[in-house]
């Protein structure tokens, strides 16, 4: 196992801050640490959309069955509705933080 280096996860200054600060006022941070250093690891909506619709292309070439691009497909959809939610939520808490 000589010459194989282990990943770490290192939180960066400004949530670590965040995180003492939660801990301070006698409030958990566990879940905090762990969202942001999963937020690192998680693939975009659109790295997974086009993953999603690069299989469609592979399903229709192949000859798949009707049923199983059809789930596929609402995959896509799904994936779409989330990232329109999230911008959504993103553009409102921009106004609310430039409102205040």
């Amino acid at each position: 196992m000589r010459g194989v280096k282990r990943k770490r996860n290192v939180l960066n200054i400004k949530p670590k801050l965040e995180i003492l600060q939660k801990l301070d006022n006698g409030e958990s941070a566990t879940t905090d640490a762990e969202d942001v250093l999963n937020e690192r690891n998680a693939i975009s909506h659109s790295v997974a959309l086009q993953s999603v619709e690069t299989l469609l292309d592979y399903m229709g070439q192949r000859g798949f069955d009707y049923g199983d691009i059809t789930a596929v497909r609402k995959i896509c959809v799904d994936i779409r509705q989330e990232m329109s939610k999230e911008q959504k939520q993103r553009r409102t808490a921009d106004f609310l933080s430039n409102k205040c």
